[in-house]
């Protein structure tokens, strides 16, 4: 069985959202700054998004609310 790995850090907060199909649900306008978490409740769902403090954005965590 070939085992497939998914991405789990994201050059752009776009890109992170998008690998998770929650960019429609993302609010305009929400940035995230360097090292901070930011978790919000969108279209009956906890999100919550991470950007280190290199830049990068980790693959989202949400599941329905």
């Amino acid at each position: 069985m070939k085992r497939i790995s998914k991405q789990n850090w994201f050059e752009t907060l776009n890109q992170s959202l998008e690998s998770e199909n929650l960019i429609d649900s993302w609010p305009l306008g929400l940035n995230i700054s360097y090292g901070e978490t930011v978790r919000i409740v969108a279209d009956n769902r906890f999100i919550s998004v991470t950007r280190e403090n290199d830049g990068r954005y980790e693959r989202p965590v949400h599941y329905k609310v």
